[in-house]
């Protein structure tokens, strides 16, 4: 209980943990809870995706003839993917734009949303013994300065400017001096990683046959494999092209994909939405403006930026890499030691944000 506030929560919501101290009840099914009744007249439900999109009647109707307050817990997405949820699957944009319903997201949203942001990627890496390993082995990354390949990227799901920037480093033969992959046939040809430079544990999944669609799921086995950090594909290139999920929509959403390359130590150039280095910035992490041209992260015009980063990309693949290397050093030893303070901070201070969040947007 918080402020004679009873706070129940979904234990398979993703900030479970973060707030167990604080919950009068939990629960794991919403209708037998219901049905057992266990519902709590007046509280705060806490309900994660899956429990959510099973019970929107329930909700609704719940919330509809007020007796319990509901919070959306979804920090595993984006806003713009919160959003078309809400919208198109759940259907309660209107209990959200009338603060009936209030969200916890991944991604920064804009303000007409009652929506807490928590970085819940961000603190994720470093609570696998198996990471924490290949973190160690970062500074095989500038003492191998001759490296086979010049850039790392990863390419999993299909998205518009991962599939422009596939095709346009194929026909330009960039690929050839990358290590790259594609994981979703709407992006091009499948690609996977070599054995060498893919995680031991999914040797076994890289002969599965290229036919399907989307194949992350099978590569993977379905849990979630890219997580995962093997150190070789990182000391092998010079910096990491990072497709982060969001690109067009202009709130930021960081994922595991740029806090691999910080937690390792590598250089990275992020393909992202308008302000995403700004918002770096404002997380304290530090970027590589010293050495490459970083005014494209506000340039608004999607298709502009995404030029702008692949001439970028490009020029810099004609460069001295060496030297680039070893002018991206103090900043990589600095943002491995701002993330693991940040993976500290982030859960630490959650809570009082929480508690913050739902005075400050106070239900209707």
């Amino acid at each position: 209980m918080f402020n004679n506030q009873t706070l129940v929560l979904d234990t398979h919501c993703e900030v479970y943990d973060l707030l167990t101290p604080w919950a009068d009840a939990l629960f794991w099914n919403l209708q037998e809870h219901i049905e057992n009744d266990k519902l709590i007249p007046g509280a705060i439900y806490l309900i994660g995706r899956q429990q959510f999109s099973i019970n929107v009647p329930i909700i609704r109707q719940l919330i509809t003839d007020n007796v319990i307050k509901v919070i959306l817990s979804n920090p595993a997405e984006g806003s713009d993917t919160i959003r078309t949820h809400c919208d198109t699957e759940f259907h309660i944009v209107d209990l959200v734009k009338s603060k009936k319903i209030l969200i916890i997201g991944g991604g920064d949203m804009d303000s007409s949303w009652p929506c807490l942001q928590y970085d819940s990627f961000l603190p994720k890496l470093y609570d696998y013994t198996e990471n924490l390993e290949v973190c160690a082995r970062s500074n095989e990354i500038y003492n191998n300065k001759i490296k086979s390949y010049k850039f790392l990227f990863l390419n999993g799901r299909a998205r518009s400017h991962r599939r422009y920037l596939l095709d346009r480093f194929l026909n330009s033969g960039l690929l050839r001096q990358s290590i790259w992959t594609n994981l979703d046939h709407a992006n091009g040809s499948i690609q996977y990683l070599n054995s060498c430079y893919e995680v031991d544990r999914y040797h076994g999944q890289l002969d599965i046959p290229t036919d399907n669609s989307f194949v992350k799921q099978h590569l993977f086995n379905a849990e979630w494999g890219e997580i995962y950090l093997k150190a070789e594909p990182y000391i092998d290139t010079y910096f990491s092209l990072v497709t982060e999920t969001v690109f067009n929509y202009p709130y930021s959403f960081r994922t595991e994909k740029i806090w691999k390359p910080v937690a390792i130590g590598h250089p990275w150039i992020a393909v992202a939405n308008c302000g995403y280095y700004r918002d770096m910035h404002n997380l304290g992490f530090q970027t590589f403006g010293h050495v490459i041209d970083e005014s494209f992260d506000q340039i608004e015009h999607n298709l502009t930026r995404l030029e702008r980063i692949a001439e970028i990309v490009e020029d810099l693949c004609q460069q001295d890499l060496v030297k680039f290397l070893e002018e991206c050093y103090t900043v990589c030893k600095y943002n491995q030691q701002h993330l693991a303070e940040m993976r500290i901070t982030v859960r630490k201070e959650f809570p009082d944000r929480f508690f913050q969040f739902i005075e400050q947007d106070n239900f209707s």
